[in-house]
C-alpha cells in the first residue's frame, strides 16, 4: 500500500466523467474567448503582417535585445549584491546581541514595508537634493539591491530557523567556532533547501528592473515603449517584451530544476 492510497482515494467512473466535461467546457470557453480576441484584432487591422515588424525586421529585434541585455545586467548586479547583503542581514536578525538583531530587524522591515518605486525616486530625487548624483544605472540598481536584500534575509532566516538544531549541535560538538558551523554546516543547506524560493525571488528581481522608466534606464519594458511609440505597434512591442520575459523566467525555472536533480546525483 502506498502513501497515495492512505492519504486519497482513488477516483471512480463518475468522477473521471465529471473532470473530463468540466476540462472540455473551460477548454471551448478558452478556444471561444481566443477566437473573439482575434476576430477583435483582425477588425482593428492588428494582425496585418507590416504591423509584426519587430519579429520580421533586425533593426527592431536588435533595439528590444539591447534593452533585453540592459534588463539582463542591472537583474544579475542586483541580485549579486543583494543576496550576500540579505544573507548577512538575515544572520544579524537572527543574533543573540540585541544591539546586533535591532538595526538589522528595523533595515528589513523598513525596506520591505516601503514601495520599490518610493526607493527609485528618493535616489532619483531626494540624494540629488543633497548633492549626491548617481549614474542612471545606479538609481535603479541599488534600490532594487536594498529592496531585494530585505527579501532575502528573510527568506534566509527562515531557512535556518527550519534546520533542526541538531546539525548546529554537531558542529559545535566537533570544535568548530560559531562562525565556521554556520559558513561550513549551516548555509550550505539552507541554500540548498531554500533554491526555490530564492530563484523566485531572482525572476522578480529581473521582473523589477522594468521600472527602469521611471530613471530613464534603457531596459527592456522602457525599450518597447519607445519601441511601440516610434512604430505606432504598441501591442506588437508589448507582447514582444512578454515573449523575452517570458524566456528568462522559464530559462531561470529550468536552471533550478537542473541543479535541483544535479545537488541528489
Amino acid at each position: 500500500m502506498t502513501t497515495e492510497d492512505v492519504l486519497f482515494d482513488h477516483l471512480g467512473p463518475r468522477a473521471h466523467r465529471r473532470i473530463r466535461t468540466v476540462t472540455l467546457w473551460t477548454a471551448a470557453g478558452i478556444a471561444g474567448v481566443v477566437a473573439v480576441v482575434l476576430a477583435q484584432l483582425s477588425a482593428a487591422g492588428q494582425l496585418d503582417p507590416v504591423r509584426w515588424r519587430v519579429f520580421t525586421e533586425w533593426d527592431y529585434q536588435r533595439f528590444l535585445l539591447d534593452g533585453f541585455v540592459s534588463t539582463l545586467r542591472a537583474g544579475a548586479v542586483a541580485v549579486v549584491l543583494s543576496l550576500p547583503l540579505g544573507t548577512v542581514l538575515g544572520l544579524m536578525r537572527l543574533s543573540r546581541r540585541w544591539w546586533i538583531a535591532a538595526p538589522a530587524t528595523a533595515a528589513i522591515e523598513f525596506l520591505r514595508s516601503i514601495p520599490l518605486i518610493l526607493l527609485i525616486y528618493f535616489f532619483l530625487l531626494g540624494l540629488p537634493a543633497a548633492g549626491v548624483v548617481l549614474p542612471t544605472f545606479w538609481q535603479l540598481t541599488v534600490p532594487i539591491v536594498l529592496h531585494a536584500g530585505a527579501v532575502f534575509a528573510e527568506i534566509v532566516r527562515a531557512g535556518v530557523l527550519s534546520l533542526d538544531r541538531g546539525q548546529v549541535d554537531a558542529g559545535y560538538a566537533i570544535g568548530l567556532t560559531h562562525t565556521r558551523t554556520t559558513t561550513l554546516i549551516v548555509l550550505p543547506q539552507v541554500l540548498r533547501s531554500l533554491r526555490p524560493a530564492l530563484v523566485s525571488q531572482v525572476v522578480r528581481v529581473i521582473k523589477e528592473t522594468s521600472l527602469g522608466y521611471v530613471v530613464s534606464y534603457p531596459e527592456l519594458l522602457y525599450s518597447g515603449k519607445i519601441l511601440g511609440e516610434f512604430t505606432g505597434d504598441f501591442l506588437q512591442a508589448y507582447i514582444g517584451v512578454a515573449v523575452l520575459f517570458v524566456a528568462v523566467n522559464i530559462a531561470l525555472s529550468q536552471l533550478a530544476e537542473y541543479l535541483d536533480r544535479r545537488s541528489k546525483t
